[in-house]
């Protein structure tokens, strides 16, 4: 399984073709505008979510509601490229009408990609850079990710996304707790937290930081339920799949850190905190007493639940501006703004939801069977009765 995503944030759309999904999938477009509803949803959003109403349409490789195993094209249309389609047309544009948009950005803004981007393919204007390297682009890996989730749900795993601290302000949430119990108060939640009070705080923070202009982060948790033992492989640095599922976490606008189980706590705990004891129960199979490493061992899951986190920095576009340099003055000037949010937390739960849920797709397809979704459940079926007998 693989995607690739094309298209920039005022541009006229965001288009993702996505290959290697197994035949036999019911799938059909209202199962991707769930997540992506849920993206654009928590507080703290800006402007650009009440101008964008985000549906996806299926533009190949389903046909009358299942994937039929060749290439799935998914394209989001962006509302707001009626008042964008100059700017950022295909077209030649002659100077003067470029001179007349007074659009062309020469002052990078520090925390973003634009001012590195514009000296890497050499852009005297910087819009070339920002609007790709926007958290827009996180829309077609949520649908990229919906359809990674179906498969999931009809192999009985689950993948659940949610908050758990703001602002230094981090939710009180009951040990072991299962997404069964977790999602429908985080999904009514604003911030998407378990712990009432803590989401309350998390609100006053967001609110503060919007009153002085600022913004701020937090850390997300994913939690995905049902997974069989050994998914991964040790025997190659680029098969560990926690060493996927963190470069994937990564990979999101803005995060800046992640971790497995109990994580960094692990550097100042004893080996007797950290490692996971096994049992063995007759009609179950091998289970951890604990589940303090995440899920994980050698880059292979355990069999227990995956539980990673991931942190959030603060978005860099500010409405008090930091400090930058236009490029073709050399002076200095405040950074220039573009529509942004005060706290995108809540909304990167679900982003980061969707690509761990992509990663477990991805390798359970590759483990399992790549071709047939009756093929992968009957294949899984059978490598847990085997592990359960081992």
């Amino acid at each position: 399984m693989r995607y690739l995503t094309a298209g920039e944030s005022h541009g006229r759309q965001l288009t993702t073709i996505i290959e290697g999904i197994p035949s036999g999938l019911f799938l059909t477009a209202e199962d991707i505008n769930h997540d992506l509803f849920r993206r654009q949803q928590g507080y703290g959003r800006g402007r650009r979510m009440q101008i964008e109403t985000d549906q996806v349409q299926i533009l190949s490789g389903v046909r009358q509601g299942y994937t039929i195993g060749s290439p799935i094209t998914l394209v989001v249309k962006n509302k707001d490229w009626r008042h964008w389609e100059k700017i950022m047309g295909s077209e030649p544009i002659t100077n003067i009408e470029k001179a007349e948009m007074k659009r062309t950005i020469s002052r990078p803004r520090p925390g973003h990609a634009d001012l590195n981007g514009a000296i890497k393919y050499g852009h005297r204007d910087m819009r070339n850079v920002l609007e790709r390297s926007s958290a827009r682009e996180t829309t077609v890996r949520v649908a990229a990710g919906a359809i990674a989730k179906k498969i999931l749900s009809d192999l009985n795993i689950k993948v659940y996304g949610h908050v758990v601290g703001i602002g230094g302000i981090k939710a009180q949430i009951p040990q072991n707790i299962t997404i069964d119990e977790l999602a429908p108060i985080t999904e009514s939640s604003p911030v998407r937290c378990f712990d009432k009070k803590a989401e309350q705080k998390m609100i006053e923070a967001i609110d503060d930081a919007k009153k002085n202009g600022d913004s701020i982060g937090g850390i997300v948790e994913i939690i995905v339920e049902g997974v069989p033992i050994g998914l991964g492989s040790y025997v190659q640095y680029d098969r560990k799949l926690d060493a996927k599922i963190a470069a994937a976490i990564l990979s999101i606008n803005a995060f800046k850190g992640v971790e497995f189980g109990v994580g960094f706590e692990c550097a100042s705990l004893l080996g007797s905190q950290v490692h996971d004891e096994i049992s063995w129960k007759q009609g179950i199979g091998y289970t951890r007493n604990s589940n303090r490493l995440g899920g994980f061992e050698g880059g292979m899951t355990t069999g227990m639940p995956i539980i990673i986190r991931g942190v959030m920095k603060p978005i860099p576009t500010l409405y008090k501006p930091l400090q930058s340099v236009d490029i073709d003055s050399k002076e200095s000037f405040e950074a220039s703004i573009e529509r942004s949010d005060s706290c995108a937390v809540p909304a990167a739960s679900v982003v980061a939801e969707a690509v761990v849920a992509w990663e477990i797709a991805k390798e359970i397809v590759m483990q399992f069977g790549q071709d047939r979704m009756d093929l992968i459940a009957e294949n899984m079926k059978n490598a847990y009765l085997y592990s359960r007998d081992f």
